[in-house]
């Protein structure tokens, strides 16, 4: 009888051990901005309720509708647990709190954000994110905001090569999922997808 003897490889042992620390530390950095950004956006909307923005009770209505159609379209992707879906929600019901306190600016803005939340959410159940990956495209870690800088083009694919699909506005805003060189393949907020040349777009 053959006995089997178990060889430890202990560099792939360090390795491994090294990639779980550093996968612990960047959960611990993106739990610390998350707290971070809650935190920014309660002061936010605080100071809104001070300042008692310009914002009317129809306005932040509006808002809040517009979000609610688009929070809509991500609960029909059927993903209870997606965390843009827990986002948006925490969202809206913070928006409808301070429309009850009449901070319409507070609650607008509460809106704005729960929005684009879904949008982005949606982009990517729908595979907008995860799309088989092109040669040389690199995916971002997350997806990342962007604003239109200059009006131009997004393009089927990543080169002036490829067909306009269609053309963004100054001031608009993206979601950028991964980049090839120099272009970055986006999404709107109507759901259409493309890419766009960096030169075109800043972060948001």
């Amino acid at each position: 009888m053959r006995e089997t003897v178990s060889v430890r490889d202990t560099t792939m042992e360090r390795s491994v051990g090294r990639l779980e620390f550093q996968l612990l530390v960047k959960d611990a950095q993106l739990a610390e901005l998350q707290s971070r950004l809650d935190d920014t956006r309660d002061e936010v909307v605080r100071t809104m309720a001070k300042l008692k923005t310009a914002a009317s009770r129809a306005e932040a209505a509006s808002g809040m509708a517009e979000a609610e159609v688009a929070l809509q379209s991500l609960r029909a992707s059927g993903q209870p647990q997606a965390p843009e879906l827990l986002q948006a929600n925490k969202l809206m019901q913070q928006s409808s709190t301070e429309f009850d306190k009449q901070n319409y600016g507070g609650a607008l803005y509460l809106a704005q954000q729960a929005r684009t939340t879904s949008v982005a959410g949606r982009a990517r159940l729908t595979g907008a994110s995860r799309a088989q990956l092109l040669v040389g495209e690199t995916r971002f870690a997350m997806p990342l905001r962007f604003r239109v800088g200059s009006r131009g083009n997004v393009r089927a694919g990543p080169g002036t090569n490829f067909p306009v699909a269609f053309t963004v506005e100054v001031g608009a805003e993206l979601t950028g999922y991964s980049h090839r060189d120099e272009w970055i393949k986006i999404t709107d907020p109507s759901g259409r997808n493309g890419w766009i040349f960096r030169n075109l777009v800043a972060r948001s």
